[in-house]
């Protein structure tokens, strides 16, 4: 395990709470949190940073999302378990973060726009950049992980209920 090495958070505080009010932005968009759960998980897969994963992960599920759909997002085009709207959500989100390796295709960004409005697609592209800055953050500095705490109460949702989405939407 790596040391940490520097506490961001303390050390600029004033930079910490400009990341800290693009958050609370965020959580007064129309997007569902849910997805964007899934979408800071994956951008957070990419970048390999724990700390971050670790925390999407128990914020996921403390929300009721399905350790079926956590275990699978990170193979999410060969999975039923994500809607439309959550794969148009997962493949912008991977071509954001991977900004440098092709850009934003055409094909990406027609798929999202099937699925998000304008305002909706700013809002998700917001929330890759908090979490892509976030997890630039925990990785340079060595946030450690597996010490951070859902603030929320656990949902009483079905863990089952999110198994198969396209089939429900089908059914």
């Amino acid at each position: 395990m790596m040391e940490p090495r520097i506490n961001y958070t303390k050390t600029a505080p004033e930079a910490y709470q400009v990341l800290i009010k693009l958050e609370s932005y965020l959580r007064k968009t129309s997007l569902e949190p849910d997805l964007v759960e899934l979408v800071k998980l994956r951008s957070s897969q990419i970048n390999g940073c724990a700390y971050c994963i670790d925390m999407h992960t128990k914020d996921a599920r403390s929300r009721g999302e399905s350790e079926q759909r956590l275990y699978g997002v990170t193979a999410w085009r060969e999975t039923p378990f994500y809607s439309s709207r959550e794969r148009a959500a997962l493949a912008w989100a991977e071509s954001v973060t991977k900004i440098s390796d092709n850009q934003v295709p055409d094909e990406i960004y027609n798929f999202a726009r099937e699925h998000f409005t304008e305002k909706e697609l700013v809002d998700l592209t917001m929330a890759v950049i908090a979490i892509n800055a976030w997890n630039r953050l925990a990785i340079s500095f060595h946030t450690p992980p597996g010490s951070y705490e859902p603030d929320h109460p656990v949902s009483k949702k079905n863990s089952l209920s999110k198994t198969s989405v396209d089939e429900k939407d089908n059914a």
